[in-house]
This record gives C-alpha cells, structure tokens and sequence, in this order.
C-alpha cells in the first residue's frame, strides 16, 4: 500500500523539548522531534517560547527551500489503489 504525504494542516503542532541548565545559569532547550533546534533562554519560559519561534522558522526554511519536513510536522495517508 502506498502513502501520501500532507503537511499537517493545523496552526500548533506539539513538539517535545529538553530543557537543561548548563553553565552559567541560562537555560538551554532542544527537541528530538526538531532536528537542529537549540534555543537559549535566561528563564525556562523564555527558552520555550525562543524554541517555539525557531521551531517555526525551520518549517518555514524547509518550504521554502524544498527540504523535507521533520516528520512531526507531516501526517501519512494510506492511498488505496
């Protein structure tokens, strides 16, 4: 059976995300579901939020640059033939 592929067609998609405490005090968030997201916040609020708008960002320069989409953001339908 073969699949299709769709962006999934929702404003806010859930992602996990690390936050640690490295040296120096500030926060440092990161998301397996988000290949090279790393944001870095004084507080563990600001470090979300700062991961949330990169998050976006690289969904946004996946379009554009017609890189594929970290799976999170796409959702599978089956295709019957």
């Amino acid at each position: 059976m073969k699949r299709q592929l769709h962006l999934a067609e929702v404003e806010e998609v859930a992602i996990r995300e690390r936050v640690e405490t490295p040296k120096k005090g500030r926060y440092l968030g990161t998301s397996p579901d988000v290949p090279g997201l790393v944001a870095e916040g004084r507080t563990v609020a600001e470090t979300v939020k700062i991961a949330q708008g990169l998050a976006r960002k690289i969904v946004e320069s996946c379009l554009e640059q017609g890189d594929p989409l970290p799976p999170v953001f796409v959702t599978e339908t089956p295709i019957h033939a």
